[in-house]
Order: C-alpha cells, then sequence, then structure tokens
C-alpha cells in the first residue's frame, strides 16, 4: 500500500508538472473607449463597487492574483473571465444597443439583490468583493434609476427584446 501511495503521488507530481506546458490564456487587460462611464454618470461610490466586485470578471482590466500563473487554475480564471465578458462587458457597454443596455441594467439590479453576483467561487478568495447590504443598496439604486433614465429616454417598444 505504501508503494502504490508513492507511486501515487509521483503520477499526481508529474502531472502537475506537465500541465504547466499547457498554454496559458492570453491576459485579459487593456482600456476601452466604449466603457460603461462614457454613456452613464457613475458616482465614485459605485465605481468603486464596481472595480473591486465585478470588474475583474465584467471588464477589459482584470487583476491576476499570483495563483494565476499556475495551470489548471490559469485556463479555469480565463474560461470564467471570458464567460462573464459574455454575459456583461462594462468595458464594451457603450456598443451594445438600447435595448441590451436596458436589460443588462434590469439583470444587475436583480442578480445583485438575489445575491447572484459577485459569485460565490470569487468571493471566497477575494473577500474585499462581498457585497454587503449597503453595497447591495447602492448598486441596485444605481442601476435602477439608469435604467429608469432609459425607460423615460426611449419608447416601450424599442426596448422590448423580441424572440
Amino acid at each position: 500500500m505504501k508503494k502504490f501511495l508513492k507511486y501515487f503521488l509521483l503520477i499526481i507530481i508529474l502531472l502537475f508538472i506537465a500541465i504547466q506546458f499547457y498554454p496559458k490564456p492570453p491576459k485579459n487587460t487593456g482600456a476601452s473607449v466604449n466603457d460603461i462611464s462614457k454613456v452613464h454618470n457613475i458616482p465614485p461610490n459605485v465605481k468603486s463597487i464596481l472595480e473591486t466586485s465585478c470588474y475583474d470578471c465584467h471588464s477589459n482590466n482584470t487583476r491576476y492574483p499570483w495563483y494565476n500563473n499556475l495551470q489548471p487554475v490559469a485556463l479555469w480564471m480565463g474560461n470564467h473571465i471570458k464567460d462573464g465578458k459574455k454575459e456583461l462587458n462594462f468595458s464594451e457597454y457603450a456598443t451594445y444597443s438600447i435595448r441590451k443596455k436596458f436589460k443588462k441594467l434590469e439583470e444587475i439590479g436583480e442578480q445583485v439583490k438575489k445575491g447572484e453576483m459577485p459569485l460565490a467561487s470569487y468571493t471566497l478568495i477575494h473577500r474585499n468583493a462581498i457585497l454587503d447590504s449597503e453595497k447591495k443598496k447602492i448598486l441596485e439604486d444605481w442601476a435602477s434609476a439608469i435604467h429608469d433614465s432609459i425607460r423615460f429616454k426611449y419608447p416601450a417598444d424599442s426596448l422590448v427584446i423580441k424572440k
């Protein structure tokens, strides 16, 4: 049994070393002229919350921790960021249609209120990203105010996403 455990551990270590040669996804960094701040007023307290709790997965500016240099973590994080940006990318928000902006603002408020965002897997390590009730209220109120401003500015039929 001891011999089996040694071989098993050796195989695990060799696999871990081998997987380090697997290519890492490209880093998600870069400025954007299409940032949400170019379209909507973002108060400093909201901007701070967005940067701390949302931007790592939902913008073009991810702050990478040291362990992102290890596989399979780098691959997992790369896919996670890709999925997050596909759902909502604050750095590309200005390119969204009015309908999409309207819908995304609604979803921000809903998901924050329900505690679905930020993800528990993210806040497990990034404790400062946890949204307490005060931060949730700030984000919900901001998203709701922008959402309502769009509603009053455009005709109702231009905001409904048709299937």
